[in-house]
């Protein structure tokens, strides 16, 4: 039984290490949040749930909304391999003082989650969104990293990646984003459930202006440079 198990362990080890290296050329046609959200979504019986997906490659994604999710998100993310262990450290100290626990999740992380788990708080997830991480970072050049999370974030309800939110709130394909719009779609990824593109509140504009002073800070689309 012991042999058995390690065997399957392997076999499950084996299998992830060659979906996340296939992964790094295939497009990825669908996630496991959006089976999830889409499986929710039926079993409600929301009959005005529209759901959008449309995978695009990097070339034909407006470098402004590459600069808006890493300065919104992970401003770190050029540096780290995977991990941003300050904010982590920071976010763990805070909930020791008794504040609520905040997220500390990079770019690299997200991607992880959105692609392989589920949502919740468990250690086991979490040691399985680490497994997954650090793979991605092993096997995925950063722009690749970048690209996938533009292709699969929530933008919105049944809105996932950059070229269906940019169809559905600009008209326009995800290539022709002006950095003033891809602030606007960045801003609201804490909770695309609750904040809306499409009918910002004051806090989503307010949050909008810090991201375009971040991404002026970095140095605008320059700074995907460094990713290279």
């Amino acid at each position: 039984m012991a042999r058995a198990a390690a065997l399957a362990l392997a076999g499950i080890v084996v299998a992830s290490i060659l979906t996340v290296l296939a992964l790094r050329w295939v497009p990825v046609p669908v996630t496991a949040f959006m089976l999830a959200d889409r499986l929710g979504a039926l079993s409600a019986g929301e009959k005005d749930y529209l759901y959008a997906h449309d995978w695009v490659r990097w070339e034909d994604i407006s470098p402004h909304a590459a600069v808006a999710v890493i300065a919104a998100e992970d401003q770190k993310f050029s540096t780290h391999h995977g991990f941003d262990l300050q904010s982590i450290d920071e976010a763990l100290t805070e909930a020791k003082r008794g504040r609520r626990l905040r997220g500390a999740s990079t770019i690299t992380q997200q991607v992880a989650k959105n692609l392989f788990l589920w949502k919740g708080q468990s250690w086991f997830r979490k040691g399985l969104e680490a497994g997954f991480t650090v793979l991605i970072e092993a096997l995925w050049p950063k722009r690749r990293i970048i690209e996938v999370y533009l292709n699969s974030a929530e933008f919105g309800r049944g809105t996932w990646g950059v070229e269906a939110a940019s169809r559905r709130y600009f008209r326009k394909p995800a290539g022709q984003l002006s950095g003033s719009e891809a602030a606007l779609l960045a801003a609201v990824l804490p909770n695309p459930k609750r904040f809306r593109v499409e009918a910002p509140s004051n806090y989503v504009r307010q949050r909008q202006a810090w991201i375009l002073g971040q991404m002026s800070q970095l140095g605008g689309t320059a700074y995907l440079d460094t990713l290279e």
